[in-house]
């Protein structure tokens, strides 16, 4: 599968799982993605949030997507790096599906929208995949 093929179906399967690393030991949670290309595979959280802290103390982390339809499951390892440019973060804002974080960011309900919402890319990890019929296979790792 080339790096194309494995963003279509990271878009196309915006619900992934991010695994980061607490005190030594794992932690994994369902979050969405923003966009997976060329830029690297982007999403966002709050700055209150454990992931934020997580993510500042160990940027290493993995990511796995699923498309169900085609039994294929796709694993990221990698570093996160911060985007901390507020236009992108406005972007995001004005994304369809992130109406929520327009209205946050509008409202002033939580202050400082700018410095709360963490942005973050991880470019240049290197990507598994996985499906019934490949089970037993060697992994073949593709980086992205």
């Amino acid at each position: 599968m080339d790096k194309k093929t494995l963003y279509a179906l990271m878009n196309g399967n915006p619900g992934m799982h991010l695994a980061t690393v607490e005190n030594g030991e794992p932690r994994v949670r369902a979050i969405l993605l923003y966009s997976a290309g060329d830029d690297g595979i982007i999403f966002h959280t709050g700055t209150q949030k454990d992931l934020s802290r997580q993510i500042s103390e160990n940027p290493g982390c993995e990511m796995c997507f699923n498309d169900f339809a085609q039994g294929i499951q796709v694993r990221v390892r990698g570093t996160l790096e911060e985007i901390t440019d507020p236009a992108f973060k406005d972007r995001i804002a004005e994304t369809p599906g992130r109406e929520f974080l327009k209205k946050w960011r509008d409202s002033g309900e939580l202050a400082g929208f700018y410095g709360a919402i963490r942005v973050f890319t991880l470019k240049g990890g290197i990507a598994h995949v996985w499906s019934m019929e490949t089970n037993f296979a060697p992994k073949e790792p593709i980086r992205l």
